[in-house]
Formats: structure tokens, sequence, C-alpha cells
């Protein structure tokens, strides 16, 4: 079978014909029908050798959606002919908070040399791909691939990442999106479905404020010199109660942090360099509170299907065949994708 692969750090990926995966144990094999292409390849991708505890080759892609082909001996909770989407943010699998199924922060993750799907175990962009045990499953019945496979981390991220503000966006509340791309334009979906929060967003594009409009933002605006003044104005003068920053940089955290009122939260989800001083009162927000909420858990994959096979949240979507997959991460890398490209087998 074709699959994309890491080869050696500092090379472009490759796409290779590999032997299809037997599994064996507990282990699940399952046909790829679509992997979603995410930023975090490109983090993978430019890395340089000894940044990462991956150990090239292994195959990229950790948004992933399929059919279960043939399971191991040893594998129960799952049937052939199921169609799933993978739980990817794999961990030791043994420790407390994996058995919770909260691999996202396994207490191992130190010492292992993978971060899970596609992060320096094999993933998803191939025609099969080998799950360790049929826990990382999650059922989508009749939800379309290229749909759920984005939702196993531009969804899951974006509603792990809500869930942690959820208790302060009550009634009256305003929440700002900064960036609104492949987890953004989700987020900002997700906020309209599960709170009743003023939804503001920010981004340096005009299609991607389109983006937030459609999903449901009730004001956006372009990011200028002049952005606090005009979001302060439109959060009442007082400043807004959360922030979630998908961008994760310098001006974008200055922003967040110059229009949280007191006692406001920063949830930064974006990995852009910025970065935050504390030096004396008057510096933060008197009461600030920074999250930096990493994917998310087992159940909340779950919770996410049922609110994308509900209809209230849909990925904004670019199929492609695998064969297309190097001209996508040139054109991600140049930041001329709107939402997310899909990747699908040839």
């Amino acid at each position: 079978m074709r699959a994309l692969r890491l080869t050696a750090w500092g090379e472009p990926p490759a796409l290779t014909e590999v032997e299809r995966p037997v599994p064996h144990g507990a282990e699940v094999l399952v046909r790829v029908e679509a992997a979603g292409l995410c930023r975090s390849d490109l983090h993978v991708l430019e890395a340089p050798a000894g940044a990462l505890p991956y150990r090239p080759p292994f195959t990229l892609g950790h948004e992933v959606a399929g059919r279960v082909a043939s399971l191991g001996p040893d594998t129960d909770g799952v049937a052939v002919g199921e169609r799933v989407v993978l739980y990817g943010p794999w961990g030791c699998g043994r420790c407390d908070r994996c058995a919770a199924g909260r691999d996202n922060y396994c207490d191992r993750r130190d010492a292992l040399s993978w971060h899970g799907l596609g992060l320096g175990r094999d993933g998803g962009m191939a025609g099969h791909v080998l799950a360790p045990s049929a826990r990382h499953l999650v059922p989508i019945g009749d939800l379309p691939a290229e749909q759920a496979a984005p939702l196993s981390d531009a969804a899951l991220t974006s509603y792990h990442a809500v869930a942690g503000l959820r208790h302060m966006l009550g009634e009256g509340t305003t929440v700002l999106v900064i960036g609104v791309g492949g987890l953004g334009h989700l987020a900002v979906q997700l906020l309209a479905a599960i709170t009743p929060s003023r939804i503001l967003a920010v981004d340096v594009r005009e299609e991607a404020l389109a983006l937030a409009h459609r999903s449901g933002a009730h004001y956006v605006t372009l990011m200028r010199a002049d952005t606090d003044r005009v979001l302060r104005a439109e959060s009442g003068g007082s400043g807004v109660d959360a922030v979630l920053d998908f961008v994760g940089g310098p001006e974008s955290i200055e922003l967040a942090v110059g229009l949280l009122r007191a006692g406001g939260e920063l949830a930064v989800v974006g990995s852009g360099g910025g970065h935050l001083t504390v030096r004396k009162p008057g510096l933060l927000p008197p009461g600030f509170r920074l999250s930096l909420p990493y994917w998310g858990t087992r159940p909340e994959l779950a919770e996410v299907v049922a609110l994308a096979r509900a209809g209230a949240i849909r990925v904004e979507t670019e199929r492609l065949p695998l064969s297309a997959a190097p001209e996508a991460l040139h054109r991600l890398r140049g930041g001329r994708v709107r939402g997310r490209v899909v990747l699908v087998p040839d």
C-alpha cells in the first residue's frame, strides 16, 4: 500500500510502498477512508533532529477515519466492518490517566518515543492503519469520513479548550476567538452550540473572517493596530470574559491579555512562539487565569462525534487524493488552506 512517510529528519515526506500491517494481540487494522492534514504535521516535518523523541521512518497522519478491516486474536469491543474515527494521542496505556481515556495527559509521556498516531507511530496517511487497541476507536455510524477524520484533532482540541472555559461562559458573557483556521472555525461552532456567550473572532485573513461568520461568530474583524479598541467597544467597554488563542504568537497573546477583564481566562492552543512574563501586579488582569489545553480525552471525542452527527458542527473541508499531499503541505505552509484538507487513499 502507499503511505506518506517521514523517512529522515530534514527530508521532505515521501510517498512510498509499504506492507499492509497485520494485527496481532489486541490490535485492530483499519482501512483508511480519510485523513486530515494538520499544522502539527508541519511541526513534525520541520523539526530538527533531536527536537522530538520520534524515530523515523513512520507514516504521517493523526486525524483518521475508516472501517475496521481485521482484528487481532485478543481484540474485543469492535467488529469487522464497523466505521470508526481513531483517537490519536496514544499514551503508555498503563497509567491511571490512560485507563480513564486521558492519554493526552499520560503520566509517562516524557518517557515515550511517540506522542500518538502519526506522531512517532505509523499514522493514517496510507491505505490502512494499525491501532494498538480497540479503546482508541470511536464509532461514527454513517458520518462521512471526510467529516469524521478532522473531529479527532481539529474538533477535539477545540472542544477540550472550550470545555475548560464553559463554566465562565454563561448568559451575558463575551468570548474572543483568535485565529479562525482548521481549529478556530470549529471552536466558534462549538461555542455557539454549547454556550450562550457572545462570540467575537479575529484573524489576519478576510476569508477566515467569512468562515468565522458562517460558523456562528456574532462579530468579526481583521487584526489591525486598532483591534484592541474595536473589540473592547464590541464587548461593552469592560473587555471579554475569555479568550481562545489558536495562534499563540506574540501579537495574539498581547491582544488577548489586553482585552481580558478582571477574572478572565486565556486558553492558548496555538504554538506561534509567543510568551507571557509575570513580573508585578498590573501586568496582567487581576484574577487572570491561563490554561494550555492539549488535544482532548477519548470520552470528549465521543461527545464531539455525537455533536457532528446531530448537525451541531460541520468541518469546512477540501478533499484531495493522498498523492496530492506534497502540494497540500506546501499550501498549508503558506497559509493558503481554508478549514481542513482531507486526504483520501488513491
